[in-house]
């Protein structure tokens, strides 16, 4: 059972859930999609996804189910739910990108999908908060927690940041580009993004990062979360993809890169200057073409569309070149079949994507996790919402990194693709806010 409860809310969503997060004990999350902002907590049913197979806990009972087609048992486990309507938000690793393109993923990396439904969930929207819990006497209780999150939020003064080097390059991102570029042009592939790894020493106050960060960026979408053994906060500059109820489909591939630093004479050189380069205006086109015919693939023949092509996006310390491909999904195709075909972000793997994934697998030198896959929320209706993981910092096993790449094709140059990294890393670097062990979290419980 679950109820729920509607009531005015005038604070800043954003502000207010992260607060939530950090007086949390349980695993959380925080998603801003498009015109909403949600805060989930707790774990009333699970679903997770290894190479070996698709698990259902809900409610302490577990049920194991077989994973004969990726996306097909993702909407069989999702749909063995008891809840009848239910919202479940979580992740999807860029090592599910194995699964969908023959690739074997490793059983030692823990799952590749891990997606909750909460026990109590508050969506900020349309000047309202939407309160679930269990029962009135929960929803009592989170909502004297919102209260007390209200007051917490917008109340510290700018804090203290943690420093990273930026350009300290501890895995030889040049050479891998000049390696990736020698394939391109032996014609083994067209495109492929390889990313490097920035480590944080200090520790981190990933809430306070995260508003911290938000506030410096200018996202498609947003997230903050602790859920299935990683702490991630992250400014996504595009989504995968996004499905509507009645089988809207849209991917926003986001390819070429300038600095954008609020120099408003050598920010627009700099935009002009996408526009003249032929390399970037090639990396985006064909990365288009792709997004087109994978959604195609799976939706009404004569519905896929380019609704905008190659504007520009501003997105925190970088600009991009922006599309936005729209379809109608297939009477007979899930959320799943279209995020399926648009998985890993053409932005963030290559063309083609199978011999793209390998060449990340084989050239990089660790795998990447939540880099470069998803973060979503996906409903009982069919909504789905899942945003590219970029522009993040993450944690897990006693680690804290920031992950950054830049798209190789034949042209790419060492030194310039090295430099497109720096520029993506200040969007997440300038704001990383280290913990202050003696304040506590309790403002928001």
């Amino acid at each position: 059972m679950t109820v729920e409860r509607r009531i005015s809310f005038e604070s800043d969503g954003v502000e207010v859930a992260a607060a939530l997060a950090a007086g949390s004990v349980e695993p959380h999350v925080v998603y801003e999609g498009k015109d909403s902002v949600c805060w989930a907590e707790g774990e009333f049913a699970v679903v997770s996804v290894r190479g070996s197979g698709a698990t259902l806990i809900e409610d302490g009972k577990r049920t194991d189910f077989p994973l004969r087609q990726p996306q097909a048992a993702l909407a069989e486990v999702l749909g063995a739910i008891a809840m009848p309507e239910w919202r479940a938000y979580g992740w999807i690793s860029f090592e599910w990108s194995h699964l969908l393109h023959g690739g074997v993923p490793s059983e030692s990396g823990g799952p590749l999908v891990y997606l909750a439904v909460p026990r109590r969930e508050i969506r900020f929207v349309d000047g309202a908060a939407t309160l679930r819990a269990a029962n009135e006497s929960e929803l009592d209780d989170l909502d004297a927690r919102l209260s007390r999150a209200v007051a917490a939020s917008g109340t510290t003064t700018a804090p203290d940041l943690v420093m990273i080097d930026e350009r300290e390059d501890l895995s030889g991102y040049r050479e891998a580009v000049a390696q990736a570029v020698s394939e391109i042009r032996a014609g083994s592939l067209d495109k492929v993004i390889l990313s490097r790894v920035v480590p944080v020493e200090e520790d981190l106050d990933f809430p306070a990062t995260y508003v911290a960060g938000r506030k410096g960026n200018a996202p498609a979408r947003s997230f903050l979360l602790r859920l299935g053994g990683w702490e991630a906060a992250g400014f996504s500059p595009e989504i995968v993809a996004a499905v509507g109820a009645e089988g809207a489909v849209r991917t926003q591939p986001l390819a070429g890169t300038r600095a954008f630093d609020g120099d408003s004479v050598l920010d627009v050189a700099r935009r002009e200057e996408l526009y003249r380069d032929a390399k970037e205006v090639f990396e985006h086109a064909i990365s288009v073409r792709l997004a087109a015919m994978e959604m195609a693939g799976v939706c009404a023949p004569g519905t896929v569309h380019v609704a905008d092509f190659m504007s520009v996006k501003e997105r925190g310390s970088v600009q991009h070149l922006a599309s936005d491909v729209a379809g109608t999904l297939m009477g007979d195709r899930t959320a799943w079949d279209a995020l399926g075909a648009l998985f890993p972000a053409v932005t963030a793997s290559g063309i083609p994507k199978a011999s793209a994934c390998e060449a990340i697998g084989r050239i990089e030198p660790s795998g990447r996790g939540l880099y470069s896959g998803a973060v979503l929320t996906i409903d009982s209706a069919g909504e789905l919402d899942a945003a590219l993981v970029l522009r993040s910092v993450f944690r897990r096993d006693g680690r804290t990194w920031l992950r950054a790449g830049a798209g190789i094709v034949a042209d790419s140059t060492p030194n310039r693709e090295f430099e497109e990294t720096v520029e993506k890393l200040r969007s997440v670097s300038r704001f990383l806010v280290p913990s202050a062990p003696a304040l506590t979290a309790a403002a928001a419980r």
